[in-house]
This record gives C-alpha cells, sequence and structure tokens, in this order.
C-alpha cells in the first residue's frame, strides 16, 4: 500500500473537525491495530495545535497551516509544515516535566507526542517554513 494526501487549512482551531474527517481517509482499508489509528490520530491533532497555538500564534489566521499523510505498507509518516518561529525540539522536551510529573491541564503535548511517535522531528525548510514529522509503524 503506498497511499498519501494533503490539505491546507488556515491557522484555526475551529478547523481540527476538517482535519480529522480529512485523515479518515488515510484509514482506508482500515489499520490492523485500531489502538495505532487513535495513535495517530493523536498525533496529528497535538501537533496541529501546537502549531497553531504556538508556532503560529502572533500570525494572522490567513497563514496556512499543510499536512500531509504517507501510508506505506507498514507505517505512517505525517508532516506538518509551518511559517512560524523555530523552537528546539529536543531542548523543549527535556525541560518539560515527565506526564507522569505533570498533572497541568496544559504544556503536556510534547511529551504525548514524543511517547508516541517513533520518529520525531521539527526541522526548517528551504522555503522559510518549518516542518513537524512523526513516523509511526504498524
Amino acid at each position: 500500500m503506498n497511499k498519501k494526501i494533503h490539505l491546507q487549512v488556515k491557522t484555526d482551531l475551529n478547523d481540527t473537525a476538517e482535519v480529522l474527517s480529512w485523515f479518515d481517509q488515510i484509514n482506508q482499508p482500515p489499520l490492523p491495530d485500531q489502538r495505532i489509528w487513535w495513535q495517530c490520530q493523536t498525533l496529528l491533532i497535538e501537533g496541529f495545535a501546537n502549531i497553531v497555538e504556538h508556532a503560529h500564534k502572533n500570525l494572522p489566521v490567513e497563514i496556512p497551516i499543510e499536512l500531509e499523510v504517507v501510508r506505506l505498507s507498514d507505517y505512517i509518516e505525517i508532516r506538518i509544515w509551518s511559517f512560524g518561529q523555530a523552537f528546539d525540539l529536543e531542548q523543549q522536551l527535556k525541560i518539560t516535566p515527565e506526564l507522569t510529573d505533570n498533572f497541568s491541564e496544559r504544556g503536556r503535548g510534547l511529551k504525548i507526542i514524543s511517547s508516541i511517535a517513533e520518529e520525531l522531528s521539527y526541522l526548517p525548510t528551504d522555503n522559510h517554513r518549518h516542518c513537524l514529522f512523526f513516523k509511526v509503524r504498524y
């Protein structure tokens, strides 16, 4: 199987339902393990929310966020491109409390993401954007 989908949305958390609906098409045929599908949905929504709330925090809502998902025979890759400020993902993960020590409602997204994704990166691209990348095997 090799399937790729692409979506562009505004910098708006109200687009979360559209993002999830769009993502459903990658689950055809359904993944063999429903738990992996839930994890992929969590990665997508946590990543999208972090881009909206942090990377695009001071940008107009019209600034697009691009999403791409690739499903191959044994893994899924998720990419989310943003125009926001760069940050050091590895450093942020080091200073963020572990999930078992963090009971606040906010600030746990990166730790959740890092506990689910087999590969995780946030890197600059050559067109003045950054790409948040996740990979999950199934």
